[in-house]
């Protein structure tokens, strides 16, 4: 019988971002996927892309605004302006062009200044042709486009958000480790408020801060490669071949701590899994501190 795996007494180091929440609709679940998956794509980390990008949730048609299938996606960039051009210009290259899309604020607007635009700018695409509707304190854009109208809502709210919430999960071979995030991955991804960016809600190239090669801003975390023991200060041990990380961006430090909980709870009961640990900096990348062993306290990850 297998031992428990070991939990490292350290912290994932998160950062403050700016979130935005879109409720993207269509004809069937199919063309919603299709939507999702462009609007979401090139979007695993800011380190390279211009937000970091995922799925929410699915809705189901008594769910959203126009009784259709839909998903709720959510955005995170450092600020509201990055924000706002990575949202707009992914729903008009990737959700515009989708047949049979709608897009809607999936936040409301509480201040004026954390609004983001998206039908306000889409709009000029209608050439002059494009008609407002107003219902209540909502505003809404009719686009046309070949196959009817392109409905848009005027502008969605952003809120405060956390990147960068981890899990590091060690195995004994690549595959068990694998079968153990994939589960994880799961879990989490039945949860509200929170995304994983990378693929597959995976990431097998860890970075670390910096590069031997200046103009690089990160470079693979070499400590935690398998393949380099000898080579690199190690932070691996004797029997751990593979290391997956397991990335989580949410809308509150809550959010992130339940998220790292379910997937903690998850590998930890996997055949093969040695040690789970997460990733910092010392407390000099952010100021969320997600300790491994406090994350059912209520205060976890809140700036002390």
């Amino acid at each position: 019988m297998s031992s428990s795996p070991i939990i490292d007494d350290t912290f994932a180091e998160a950062f403050p971002m700016r979130a935005a929440r879109l409720i993207i609709t269509a004809l069937d679940r199919e063309l919603v996927g299709i939507a999702v998956s462009e609007f979401c794509g090139n979007a695993s980390s800011v380190i390279g892309c211009d937000a970091e990008v995922g799925l929410e949730k699915y809705l189901e048609p008594d769910e959203t605004l126009d009784g259709r299938p839909g998903a709720a996606v959510l955005a995170f960039a450092f600020d509201r302006d990055s924000l706002e051009s990575a949202v707009t210009s992914r729903v008009g290259q990737n959700v515009l062009t989708c047949p049979t899309t709608a897009c809607y604020s999936g936040l409301p607007v509480e201040r004026r200044k954390d609004r983001i635009k998206i039908g306000a700018q889409l709009r000029f695409f209608g050439d002059g042709f494009q008609i407002s509707k107003k219902f209540a304190d909502q505003r809404f854009w009719r686009i046309p486009v070949m196959d009817g109208e392109f409905l848009c809502e005027d502008v969605t709210g952003s809120v405060k958000g956390i990147g960068g919430g981890n899990l590091l999960v060690c195995g004994r071979t690549q595959i068990e480790t694998l079968t153990a995030v994939r589960a994880a991955v799961e879990e989490i991804n039945q949860l509200s408020d929170v995304i994983l960016p990378f693929p597959s809600g995976i990431v097998r190239s860890g970075s670390k801060v910096g590069s031997k090669y200046k103009p690089l801003k990160a470079s693979t975390n070499d400590a935690w490669c398998p393949t380099l023991r000898g080579q690199t200060s190690t932070a691996l041990q004797e029997e751990e071949q593979a290391v997956y990380e397991i990335v989580i961006d949410g809308l509150s430090t809550q959010a992130v701590a339940k998220a790292m909980r379910a997937g903690l709870d998850t590998v930890k009961t996997m055949p093969g899994i040695l040690r789970i640990s997460a990733g910092n900096y010392g407390g000099k990348l952010g100021p969320h501190h997600f300790h491994l062993h406090r994350l059912d306290d209520p205060n976890c990850g809140i700036p002390e």
